[in-house]
C-alpha cells in the first residue's frame, strides 16, 4: 500500500515538471481528495494515515510537519518521480484533472462544505483548534454519495 508521502510526492513531482504552484495547503487538499476519492470508488484506502478537520481543512500531521518549513510558499523540493503502480496512476490522474488547477484557498473553502470535515468538527467554531479525525468511512459514504449523484 501506498502512503501519503508516496501520493504527495506524485503531485510535488507533477507541480515541478509543469511548472505549477503548490504549496502545503494545496499539497494536503490534493492528498484529502485523493484519498476521498479512492475510498468512495475502489471501497478502500489508497494509502493509512488519517486526516484530522483543522481550521484549514483536512491535515495529516505528519505530512504538514513535512512540508511546513515552506509555510504558503510553494514548495521548492525536487522529488523522484514516485514508484507508483500503474493503475493508481490513472487514477491519481483523474484527481488531477478536476483538482489540481484549483488554488489551494478554493480547496479549503470546498473542504468547509462537506460534511467528512463538517461532522468531524462538530460544534467548533471556525476558528477553533481541532485534531478530530475525519474518518475514512464518512469519507467513503460523502464521496460515494456524490459519485453516485453524477453516474459515476
Amino acid at each position: 500500500m501506498l502512503t501519503c508521502f508516496d501520493v504527495a510526492e506524485f503531485f510535488i513531482h507533477l507541480a515541478n515538471e509543469t511548472g505549477s504552484y503548490i504549496s502545503n495547503l494545496k499539497l494536503q487538499k490534493l492528498v484529502y481528495y485523493a484519498q476521498a476519492w479512492h475510498l468512495a470508488l475502489y471501497n478502500e484506502p489508497l494509502f493509512e494515515e488519517d486526516f484530522e478537520a483543522w481550521v484549514h481543512g483536512p491535515v495529516i500531521p505528519a505530512l504538514y510537519q513535512k512540508y511546513k518549513k515552506f509555510s504558503w510558499k510553494p514548495i521548492q523540493e525536487e522529488v523522484e518521480e514516485p514508484d507508483i503502480p500503474e493503475d493508481i496512476l490513472d487514477f491519481l490522474g483523474e484527481v488531477v484533472k478536476v483538482y489540481f488547477g484549483c488554488d489551494a484557498y478554493y480547496l479549503e473553502r470546498m473542504t468547509h462544505q462537506e460534511n467528512p470535515w463538517i461532522q468531524a468538527r462538530g460544534s467548533l467554531l471556525k476558528d477553533d483548534i481541532c485534531d478530530e479525525i475525519i474518518t475514512k468511512e464518512s469519507m467513503r459514504e460523502y464521496f460515494k454519495a456524490r459519485a453516485e449523484e453524477s453516474g459515476e
